[in-house]
């Protein structure tokens, strides 16, 4: 009996290896799902049992100090049964009009354009501060306190005195300047900070050894970042996309509140709020609109930092 090929035997063993690794990531995704899934059912039933505990307790009457005092009151203006919050997505505001649940799915779709518009420019910025810090340390020093002071100021006071700039301002322009362009750079407000704080982290990051071998090859400052600076950075990078990411939803949301912007979620949950009195459910299921677009971004994000960090054999940090 001849030996067999050793270069068959290593694809093989190669094919092997990749079956056992899709597996493996599918065994994850699975796990995750569920244990998604069981969180969501038990602060469903959490919300339940909160709300008939309340409800058995009479919280009406003010002489429970810990519901319907420091705690919510449980009645249904304050709280919605669950099922009549999913029914609501059913329902619509007119008779022949699009039921609440597809007016929050197109409130979606046109702030997540906003929030992905702001999230890309952001990180772009966030990068490009990163690397200007990390090039000149002096400006670092100089800057960077700056850089998180500016995240002091509250997004609810400039974010309508930039949707009137932009209305004012961008005549010159050759397309027409339109509100959610403002609101995009709303969420690019809030989506640099992170990437530029972990970008310097990440750009540092590299071994000295590595640094050492970049200098024996004589290789140049925009040779080094380029090859060893950035790829390390990448690690810290994603984590930070993510913040970026649900903090550029959180932004297009507060942009078309405070600017008055129509079309997406902002708008429909100032609209819901407004009658929060006669359909409390609908605000709830506003929320649960941007609650969901959060994690649809997460998951955007997470599966390509998954697969370019897993192609490069590298963890996030």
């Amino acid at each position: 009996m001849s030996a067999p090929d050793p270069l068959l035997a290593d694809q093989l063993a190669a094919a092997s290896g990749r079956r056992t690794d899709r597996r493996l990531v599918a065994s994850n995704a699975l796990r995750r799902s569920l244990t998604f899934a069981l969180f969501v059912v038990a602060l469903a039933g959490l919300y339940t049992l909160y709300k008939a505990l309340g409800q058995a307790l009479d919280d009406s009457q003010l002489d429970w100090w810990f519901i319907g005092d420091y705690l919510p009151r449980s009645d249904d203006r304050n709280m919605p049964p669950i099922l009549d919050i999913l029914r609501e997505f059913g329902e619509s505001r007119r008779a022949g009009g699009k039921t609440i649940g597809r007016s929050t799915l197109d409130g979606a779709v046109f702030t997540l354009r906003e929030a992905a518009v702001g999230f890309a420019i952001g990180a772009f910025v966030g990068i490009v501060i990163a690397i200007a810090l990390v090039r000149a340390p002096i400006v670092e020093r100089a800057v960077l306190p700056w850089v998180i002071v500016s995240q002091t100021i509250p997004l609810i006071a400039i974010a309508p005195i930039i949707v009137i700039w932009g209305r004012s301002n961008f005549d010159f322009l050759p397309w027409e300047w339109q509100d959610w362009m403002s609101v995009s750079l709303i969420a690019v407000y809030l989506t640099f900070f992170p990437v530029a704080v972990n970008g310097i982290r990440g750009l540092k990051s590299a071994d000295s050894a590595a640094h050492e071998l970049m200098d024996s090859y004589a290789a140049s400052w925009g040779q080094t970042l380029w090859r060893l600076r950035l790829p390390a950075s990448l690690p810290y990078l994603f984590p930070a996309l993510k913040i970026a990411g649900t903090a550029s939803v959180v932004g297009a949301i507060v942009g078309e509140i405070s600017g008055g912007v129509r079309g997406g979620l902002g708008r429909l949950i100032l609209d819901y709020a407004g009658t929060y009195t006669t359909g409390p459910e609908r605000l709830y299921v506003s929320v649960i609109g941007a609650a969901v677009l959060g994690l649809v971004v997460v998951g955007i994000i997470t599966v390509a930092e998954r697969i370019v960090l897993g192609r490069r054999g590298q963890v996030a940090r």
